[in-house]
């Protein structure tokens, strides 16, 4: 059932569709993730539904960064309506402190990529001593 609002001519889905449009003032981005550190690890979860990860999913890490790069090829010969997200996409996150970026590994199921990497303890608050030179 769709539904008109009062004194308006958008409908209810309609306005539902003009949220999910890109943000003019933000960042919109069609790769959706989920994050979370439990027991020492730090795990990122990205939905990346249709995509090969062999050919079209990369991912890298660099100063701290994590950055998945994907690409969603369109099928050229259908016709019709598509609300799906073609072309190349980019996600970039900032690792929490401690991420062991050079022991990543990653995964890759029923349209879900996994990235996890061990979190190192923090060493504790070391006081320094200063030397103080007198002249």
């Amino acid at each position: 059932m769709t539904s008109m609002l009062p004194g308006s001519r958008l409908t209810l889905p309609s306005i539902a569709a003009w949220l999910e449009r890109p943000w003019p003032f933000g960042e919109h981005n069609p790769v959706r993730i989920e994050e979370t550190t439990a027991e020492g690890r730090y795990t990122m979860r990205a939905e990346l539904p249709g995509i090969d990860p062999e050919k079209h999913i990369s991912v890298t890490t660099h100063d701290g960064m994590l950055t998945i790069e994907a690409e969603r090829e369109a099928n050229e010969d259908a016709d019709g309506h598509s609300e799906f997200y073609y072309g190349k996409f980019r996600r970039t996150v900032t690792l929490p402190a401690g991420a062991e970026d050079t022991k990543v590994s990653a995964n890759y199921v029923n349209g879900i990529l996994e990235i996890s990497m061990p979190l190192t303890e923090h060493p504790h608050e070391k006081q320094v001593k200063i030397h103080v030179a007198r002249a």
